[in-house]
């Protein structure tokens, strides 16, 4: 499965009213991987950049004025998508943006080249009920390491948000499942198809209280119906 995680900086927080983007980036995601393929551009958006959003971006006009225009790179970025399921923190956002950006040179909509989305922002509110569920919270709450992000900026914030995306997720894929999707096939799990020389690891300390934590928070948003912590009481 092909997975496109996606970011924009821009120069205010209404497409709607003339603001335009400032940084497009994507990193690419094929079967719960990163391949190391990306997108990323700084734009020209033609007008000011208001100072609050450049307080949280802290990308200025003067460092955009030599930058291609988005016509300039929007091809590139619609091949670079289709097909791919996107994933985005707040998608209406950052598809509002992009979806004005198109329109303003004759271009369809993000949904024709790329009809599926994640909104991890409505997924984190799902899991995570009545917390804080921006960017900066979730990877403190995943313990993804994001002590290089003093100020928000798009390539970076899309590599944050892949690692903690995976983190969301990680229950929903086996390792047999894995084994299907790279080539393998369903009579291929059937028997004995395990290495005999599989080798064990034991969880450290610090691994051990990440789960625990992890389990904490489960637990916390179903309200006491974790799974795990079920079976931990009857063992």
């Amino acid at each position: 499965m092909r997975q496109v995680i996606l970011d924009t900086e821009t120069t205010g927080l209404d497409a709607n009213l003339g603001h335009r983007i400032i940084e497009v980036a994507a990193v690419e995601m094929i079967n719960r991987r990163l391949t190391g393929n990306h997108f990323h551009h700084y734009v020209n958006p033609q007008r000011e950049i208001d100072p609050g959003a450049q307080q949280v971006h802290g990308i200025s006009l003067e460092f955009l004025q030599d930058k291609p225009f988005f016509r300039d790179v929007a091809q590139d970025f619609i091949e670079f998508i289709s097909g791919a399921e996107l994933v985005i923190h707040n998608a209406p956002f950052d598809l509002g943006f992009l979806n004005m950006e198109l329109k303003l040179i004759g271009l369809e909509p993000v949904g024709k080249y790329s009809p599926d989305v994640v909104d991890t922002l409505k997924m984190a509110k799902d899991l995570h009920p009545g917390q804080k569920n921006n960017l900066d919270a979730l990877c403190r709450r995943y313990f993804v390491d994001n002590a290089s992000r003093t100020l928000h900026g798009a390539l970076l914030d899309t590599e944050l948000l892949a690692e903690v995306y995976l983190a969301m997720t990680r229950g929903q894929n086996s390792l047999m499942i894995e084994s299907v999707e790279e080539g393998g096939n369903h009579a291929d799990l059937g028997g004995d198809f395990m290495p005999h020389d599989l080798m064990v690891l034991a969880a450290t300390p610090d691994e051990m209280e990440m789960h625990r934590a992890y389990l904490d928070e489960i637990d916390k948003a179903s309200k006491g119906a974790c799974l795990w912590r079920a079976l931990e009481s009857g063992a």
